[in-house]
């Protein structure tokens, strides 16, 4: 066994030596092309030692909801790759998802806080997908989850032994406070009927998260601090009840936004007490806007990249002071914000760093 392990081991390094002999030989190119004079120099590579270690599901994907009339600077991206559309049949998704080996699968996104969740109180009601509306929140208005789609989504995922983290609509119920927040307690009895037809069910989802990008500054919405630790305790509140030991209690998850320290801190801090978060995710998109006119030089330039280690490095020591039992995950990065861009984020050049 250690034999095997050994082998994996040095296989996960390879990629990394290549790299930086990838690097090396492309600056000499470069450099020779500008006519530039350059030393010759040797690389060495320490495969004995590792700097850093990833655990299983290092590696994660996303299922977003956004529907294919999503455009951003006159580029509509995302086709027919809705949490709703998508063709959970195709065989090479299944087989991609499949050949992961219990690959980590957040399904959520900015539209998570404009869903409602089909039940019995809804059944007269038409379950409608995203109708655009520039006026709405997020550019959309509210959808709703039909629980038959929900069946065949969790039909895939048990299909591809995915690990399923789902965000849930946050914004339930809310009303616009003096500071520019929205507050209110979380109206939590639809995304509670969600969670209780998921265990009927027997459906294995791994976590369930609170919300989408509304911590902090926010995006296009934000919710006070110690509004959102009440709700989640709200949350947990919800899982306990409806999860029995026997069945495997979900991880509760929260909050999926931009990461400001103070407003992280005072989060663990308020939910510490009643150990009610599990895991605290932040977002990375390190490139900034898609259509800045630079993105291609700061996908290559390795300094301007590095200065992602500030975020990690401060959301490390929150997690460290405030001595609670809570892990901390990237919930969704992506190099460029608003969908990407063709021929960067979606090729070859998005995965030098």
């Amino acid at each position: 066994m250690a034999g095997v392990l050994q082998g994996q081991h040095d296989l996960l390094r390879l990629p990394a030596v290549l790299l930086v002999l990838f690097a090396v030989m492309n600056a000499a190119a470069w450099t020779a092309e500008a006519g530039e004079v350059s030393d010759q120099g040797t690389v060495v590579v320490d495969s004995a030692a590792a700097i850093a270690t990833t655990d299983d599901n290092f590696i994660c994907a996303g299922l977003d909801w956004w529907p294919s009339d999503k455009c951003n600077y006159g580029t509509c991206s995302w086709g027919n790759a809705s949490v709703l559309n998508l063709d959970l049949s195709n065989p090479v998704l299944l087989n991609a998802v499949k050949a992961f080996s219990s690959l980590r699968l957040r399904v959520g996104g900015s539209l998570d806080d404009e869903v409602i969740y089909e039940n019995e109180d809804l059944a007269q009601q038409p379950c409608i997908p995203f109708v655009k509306n520039d006026s709405a929140l997020f550019g959309y208005n509210e959808a709703c989850l039909p629980l038959s789609r929900w069946d065949q989504l969790n039909d895939f995922f048990h299909k591809t032994s995915a690990q399923v983290v789902f965000g849930l609509n946050a914004l339930n119920g809310r009303v616009p406070m003096q500071d520019g927040s929205l507050g209110g307690p979380w109206k939590h009895e639809n995304a509670q009927s969600l969670i209780r037809y998921t265990a009927d069910k027997g459906y294995d989802i791994y976590g369930w998260e609170l919300g989408n990008e509304l911590s902090g500054k926010g995006i296009r919405a934000r919710i006070d601090v110690a509004q959102y630790a009440a709700d989640l305790i709200s949350l947990k509140k919800v899982v306990d009840e409806i999860y029995s030991i026997d069945q495997g209690k979900p991880l509760v998850i929260a909050p999926g936004g931009n990461f400001e320290a103070e407003w992280y801190s005072e989060f663990i801090d308020k939910t510490k007490a009643s150990s009610s978060l599990d895991v605290i995710t932040h977002h990375m998109f390190i490139l900034g806007a898609a259509n800045d006119d630079h993105l291609v030089e700061k996908i290559l330039n390795s300094s301007y990249l590095d200065g992602v280690a500030l975020t990690f490095n401060g959301l490390r020591d929150v997690v460290r002071e405030s001595n609670a039992a809570v892990v901390a995950w990237v919930g969704e990065a992506g190099g460029a914000y608003n969908s990407g861009r063709h021929l960067v984020t979606d090729s070859f050049v998005s995965s030098l760093w």
